[in-house]
């Protein structure tokens, strides 16, 4: 298939503005694939798994931009290719007016900062987030691909300075307001929330809005935090803060299982906390013991949330965990229209948090499922690209997003699932979580509207029925217009929630 590139000498931009140019070249008609990305070893290697090989690259610099695509025609390639520059401008149109080209540069214009965000290449990251942490600022780091070792090293640092590190690979976070990374528009109140992931973040800061609360602050940790290799070192520092922060009356954490040595330290920390804490450790088979007075713990984000606010003294509607009469209603109607064949349901995930998520809940139902980021190994797909029985997939992993867009940026590849679920006769339902909010898709539902369009039509040819429920993170500040994105969604004939849990549960409803 015809493909070209383009390399541009000494032109930096970060992570999150290449994943947006690259979603903006990906909807060129006639684009099969593209890779927008600085010219480090790591993604030199990305473009040669594409089949994009030239001495040229081999050349380019950490600093260079290199452009590839593959479309079908030759002509289409130089056209996009071409077009660069109307691309990128239209990604700079919506970034910062400010043009520093170095971290002193940056600091010299923002003497006063005390927290920068750092979003490069993983193998110069940890490198510029030390130099942050060594002039005293607080460090969010967007950046992923970096080692255990280089983390470690960093939290050290930055605990031996009383300072924090946000990440690596932290996609979220929420500090006095001010949402960092993918994050939504949030009321400023009195809970405190503490995330190793980034979308387990945003669900729940987007609940506890829905239900007329608020946010201190939302401090991500990275997925690695909670490991007995780093020990909670972000996690116990920021707990530290939220305890000594006078607007934050409780404190929730929200995590896959913590590593064993790290729990131990955790449960011993709750103990002196002066605050209320909730913990919602997905995945994990109990809840721990021997926490102290001040500690509860939640199976589920939802269950989260209603805790938190109970804490504060308020009466959540913790009644919606229940279906109600008419919810039961689609219940019986959607069994009634499958084929015999249908049986089985696939989960199509932008959100990791919600991949893992849902597994527990149908877990804890009785139902097996088997997924390419499971909650036991055993559970783990062969291929990630062949579904098995009951399927969930997080298309957010390393294997779907390196030298891509996220999903939450670009959903052509949940598209291009869907479309291929859709072929077995066996499908019955399809799960789906949708994510609002800054530096997410303008439009994730319209993205996927004509998909879901034909995958239920694939069904309904073979005499069945294809029942998709999706799930709705966001809030009404939120600017893709939330009851927007969900009015598009009932008018393609899904069922809509708005919590991934209570989505999950309705499926497990469906196959009991």
């Amino acid at each position: 298939m015809p493909s070209g590139f383009v390399i541009r000498k000494n032109q930096y931009y970060d992570s999150v503005f290449l994943m947006g140019i690259s979603k903006r070249i990906a909807d060129v008609p006639g684009v099969q694939r593209n890779a927008v990305l600085m010219g480090s070893e790591t993604n030199k290697r990305l473009l040669a798994d594409i089949d994009i090989c030239d001495p040229q690259i081999d050349a380019a610099q950490p600093n260079d931009l290199v452009v590839a695509v593959i479309a079908e025609t030759q002509q289409i390639v130089n056209d996009v290719l071409r077009r660069l520059d109307e691309f990128l401008l239209g990604g700079v149109q919506v970034a910062s007016t400010s043009n520093p080209h170095s971290f002193e540069e940056g600091l010299a214009q923002k003497s006063n900062a005390n927290l920068a965000v750092i979003s490069v290449p993983g193998e110069y990251a940890a490198r510029e987030a030390r130099k942050a942490l060594e002039a005293g600022l607080n460090v969010f780091l967007f950046s992923d691909n970096v080692s255990i070792d280089e983390e470690l090293d960093l939290k050290q640092f930055a605990a031996e300075k009383k300072l924090l590190v946000m990440g690596p690979d932290c996609g979220t976070s929420l500090i006095g307001g001010i949402g960092i990374g993918f994050a939504n528009v949030v009321r400023k109140g009195s809970i405190g929330a503490i995330g190793a992931a980034g979308t387990g973040l945003q669900e729940f800061t987007s609940q506890v809005h829905n239900a007329g609360f608020g946010i201190s602050h939302a401090i991500g940790t990275g997925g690695h935090d909670l490991s007995d290799q780093i020990g909670g070192l972000t996690t116990l520092a920021a707990l530290e803060a939220l305890e000594a922060d006078p607007a934050t009356r409780v404190i929730t954490i929200i995590s896959k299982p913590p590593g064993t040595k790290t729990l131990a330290r955790l449960i011993e920390r709750f103990k002196t906390c002066t605050k209320p804490i909730i913990g919602c450790f997905l995945g994990a088979p109990a809840k721990p013991h021997e926490t102290g007075a001040n500690f509860q713990c939640a199976p589920t984000i939802d269950e989260a949330v209603w805790l938190a606010i109970r804490a504060l003294g308020g009466e959540p509607d913790s009644n919606k965990a229940d279906f109600s009469t008419e919810e039961r209603q689609w219940i019986g109607r959607e069994k009634a229209s499958w084929s015999p064949e249908q049986k089985y349901v696939r989960g199509i995930f932008a959100g990791g948090t919600f991949c893992y998520q849902s597994q527990q809940i149908f877990r804890d139902a009785g139902i097996l499922v088997y997924s390419n980021a499971p909650l036991e190994a055993k559970n783990k797909l062969r291929d990630s690209d062949q579904s098995l029985e009951h399927t969930f997939v997080d298309m957010g992993s390393d294997e779907y997003t390196l030298g891509k867009p996220h999903p939450m940026i670009d959903g052509t590849l949940r598209k291009q699932r869907i479309l291929t679920e859709s072929r077995d006769p066996q499908i019955a339902i399809l799960l789906l979580d949708f994510i609002l909010g800054y530096n997410a898709s303008m439009d994730p539902v319209g993205e996927l509207f004509d998909a879901i369009l034909e995958a239920r039509q694939n069904v309904k040819k073979r005499g069945g029925n294809l029942t998709v429920v999706a799930s709705v993170c966001g809030t009404d500040g939120d600017p893709q217009d939330l009851n927007l994105q969900i009015k598009l969604l009932k008018e393609a004939g899904a069922i809509v929630f708005r919590s991934n849990a209570k989505a999950a549960s309705f499926c497990c409803e469906l196959l009991k």
